[in-house]
């Protein structure tokens, strides 16, 4: 699905359903170098069991257009963009590591149009070694390899996500060079990183949060440790909403390295917090 914003035309994966705004509906926000295939299982699941998806290309990756964001507040300029073109008042936002400052940014720019938000890898602060900036401006291949060592704690992929036997370094070496290509005129790389380590408002966001919250973490993340998200939940549960942690035996792909246990996570939360929309679907079923 193309949706066509003033500033880019943005590509959304469905999940195999057509998008029907009557349904709630929940984005997904993938991280630096990533597109939105990163989301294949959670995002179709959601789309077969009652919610209205959209897994997104950010604007400037693979199959939108515009210019890329160079910092988080404006990717969620472009994704609140997004939901005006489509006329959706109010959405659930999941974001992976990057995704997941991107989303906490939407919550803090318009707490009206979020329904729940899902922080999947994240930290904040979330630095970026200098070594990785560096190297992601002038020899992209070598952080390409070191992110996908850092931040991998399997070797080969469960069955639910991209089939038994795959081995996923290969596989995420494969969809970096692929997102690195898909813009010959912007560093994607180098860009995201950037915008990561200079994002100033995560506590901030946090402290502002009005709707549900759940983190997925990684215990065996190197990229961004369970731990260096603990500010992040202190301050999120002090709002008084309702906030879960859930912790998988995993790195930073949580999608892909525990594919069921993300998408458990994920549905059982929405579930057990169903916004107004929600309740409209389940009483007219």
């Amino acid at each position: 699905m193309l949706i066509t914003t003033p500033q880019a035309t943005i590509y959304a994966y469905t999940g195999g359903k057509a998008f029907d705004p009557t349904r709630p509906t929940v984005v997904f926000i993938h991280g630096v170098l990533n597109d939105h295939s990163v989301w294949i299982l959670q995002s179709r699941y959601l789309a077969h069991h009652g919610y209205n998806v959209l897994a997104i290309d950010l604007p400037g990756h693979c199959k939108s257009t515009g210019e890329p964001p160079a910092t988080v507040e404006a990717a969620a300029q472009a994704v609140i963009a997004m939901l005006d073109a489509l006329q959706i008042d109010r959405a659930s936002i999941v974001g992976h590591s990057w995704g997941s400052l991107i989303t906490l940014e939407i919550s803090r720019q318009a707490p009206e149009r979020v329904n729940h938000v899902v922080l999947v890898g994240t930290a904040f602060p979330m630095k970026v070694s200098p070594a990785l900036i560096e190297n992601s401006l002038n020899n992209p291949m070598q952080a390409l390899r070191m992110i996908n060592v850092f931040s991998r704690a399997t070797l080969c992929a469960p069955p639910s996500v991209m089939g038994p036997g795959t081995w996923v370094f290969g596989a995420g070496m494969a969809l970096g060079k692929r997102v690195l290509a898909s813009n010959p005129d912007v560093n994607l790389f180098h860009r995201g990183f950037v915008a990561c380590d200079s994002y100033e408002h995560g506590e901030e966001a946090a402290q502002k949060l009005s709707c549900p919250a759940l983190f997925v973490l990684g215990d065996a993340d190197q990229m961004t440790p369970a731990k260096a998200a603990q500010s992040l939940v202190k301050l999120a549960k002090a709002t008084g909403q309702p906030v879960e942690v859930v912790h998988l035996d995993v790195g930073h792909h949580q999608m892909s390295e525990a594919p069921d246990g993300t998408l458990r996570a994920l549905f059982g939360f929405l579930q057990r917090h169903p916004s107004a929309a929600q309740a409209v679907v389940a009483a007219a079923e």
